[in-house]
């Protein structure tokens, strides 16, 4: 009786062992089991939520504006939104046209928080761009004598600028 405890133990201890080598434990036969399994996620982009987005760029309220800026000392307006995507390993372009043409076509009554914004404002086009905070306001890097802050689309000034919207999250 002895031996066959010792038996069972041994084997228990010999198989035990395949999970702490970092093998890869292997799931019981199933019908298909010689198919391709699907690739997992890629954990070197970590996922984005726009809660997170807007959070990131509401904490940069104040930093001043700086033509050319895109970090924590100064930023134009599109560096303010490539610094804050960036943040979360989203690439957006460095212009403010280009980032226009990024992403997906938003229209004005469907914004989402986290969305671009973009706005006819020192000529014809896509000038300026901020990220959609939720309900009618934004937050943007605005112009020399500011700095980031939040403010309402649909105000008499922004609103006869407003030009459009882009989704960059793909998520949604």
């Amino acid at each position: 009786m002895n031996a066959g405890i010792n038996v069972v133990v041994c084997c228990a201890v010999i198989t035990g062992a395949c999970a702490s080598t970092g093998g890869t434990p292997r799931p019981f036969p199933t019908p298909g089991a010689h198919a391709r399994a699907a690739a997992p996620p890629d954990a070197s982009k970590p996922a984005v939520s726009d809660y997170d987005l807007v959070g990131t760029a509401l904490a940069l309220r104040g930093v001043p504006y700086k033509n050319g800026g895109s970090d924590r000392n100064g930023f134009d307006c599109s560096g303010f939104t490539q610094y804050v995507f960036a943040q979360y390993g989203v690439a957006l372009p460095r212009g403010v046209r280009d980032q226009f043409n990024t992403g997906k076509t938003v229209d004005r009554k469907a914004f989402e928080p986290g969305d671009l914004i973009f706005f006819t404002t020192t000529e014809p086009g896509a000038s300026h761009v901020g990220i959609a905070v939720g309900s009618d306001e934004f937050v943007h890097a605005p112009s020399t004598t500011g700095v980031v802050r939040v403010e309402r689309f649909t105000s008499s000034y922004w609103a006869p600028r407003l030009l459009g919207g882009r989704r960059v999250l793909s998520e949604r």
